[in-house]
């Protein structure tokens, strides 16, 4: 990987508190980029701010909660009064859920749209102007999920397929303007998500059905994302199970699904016993 590319850049990292935000933010920050990081949880981004670089150089905190479109406004304006520019913007603010959608309040799935997708969306607006300057990156962070269905995550699925529809779109608009337009799909991935999964009346889950300690670590795919971007890539897929998941599920989609529905059905407490 290139990594003098990353230096002195200027890199928004959306949930940038934990997981793969989190990971990213730092490598970036160690590669020499000027970190933003943005999240709802301010008090915690403060922590990691003066743990990351005690003086305050190099980085900068912005409470944000990207559903809501005069955060993200506000966020870019912040960015650019304080590092003059905007060169990557990382969409990886994200939720997810776990439930049948027959047994599913609907406000669980306008949650999931307004954080995954409208927040993806809020953010690239306003940094759009600044990327395009810079004939920059925008990063969507889906998932596999986001290629091949994932039941008992209707609506998180769902939010997944429209962030890489938006994306893909807005690459192709711009294909002659510089932007480069990254659809970043990690595997299963050892972070806080599942924890905070929202079951069927909107509250968290609160425990993972997975092995997280067998999972990709998140500073793993933050690697994973530095070279994507350097290599300025308009698709990257992680994992060989994520690999093979999109590729059967685009050649064999009937008995995609039926493996898909077996692999989830062995999930702890899946929703399909």
């Amino acid at each position: 990987m290139n990594t003098l590319f990353f230096k002195d850049k200027v890199i928004i990292v959306t949930g940038a508190s934990s997981g793969i935000g989190l990971a990213s933010a730092r490598l970036f920050h160690r590669l020499g980029a000027n970190v933003v990081m943005a999240s709802r949880s301010i008090d915690r981004l403060q922590e990691l701010c003066r743990e990351m670089s005690p003086d305050g150089s190099g980085i900068l905190c912005v409470k944000t909660d990207v559903s809501n479109e005069e955060d993200c406004r506000i966020l870019v304006e912040k960015t650019v009064e304080r590092f003059g520019g905007i060169d990557i913007l990382v969409n990886n603010a994200g939720l997810s859920m776990r439930a049948m959608f027959k047994d599913l309040d609907l406000k669980v799935i306008h949650t999931l749209m307004d954080v995954n997708f409208w927040g993806t969306v809020n953010c690239t607006k306003y940094a759009l102007p600044f990327l395009l300057k810079s004939k920059g990156s925008v990063v969507g962070v889906i998932s596999i999920a986001g290629y091949s269905p994932l039941p008992a995550r209707t609506g998180y699925s769902s939010s997944k397929y429209a962030i890489r529809g938006f994306l893909d779109a807005l690459r192709v608009e711009h294909l002659k303007d510089g932007l480069n337009v990254l659809v970043f799909a990690p595997g299963y991935t050892a972070s806080n998500v599942r924890n905070a999964a929202l079951t069927s009346d909107g509250s968290a889950q609160g425990k993972t059905p997975l092995e997280e300690g067998k999972l990709m670590t998140a500073e793993a795919v933050a690697e994973e994302l530095a070279k994507g971007l350097a290599k300025r890539k308009s698709v990257v897929t992680l994992t060989l199970l994520g690999k093979a998941t999109v590729l059967f599920h685009r050649i064999f989609p009937r008995l995609t699904d039926r493996l898909t529905y077996g692999y989830i059905a062995k999930e702890a407490d899946s929703p399909f016993k």
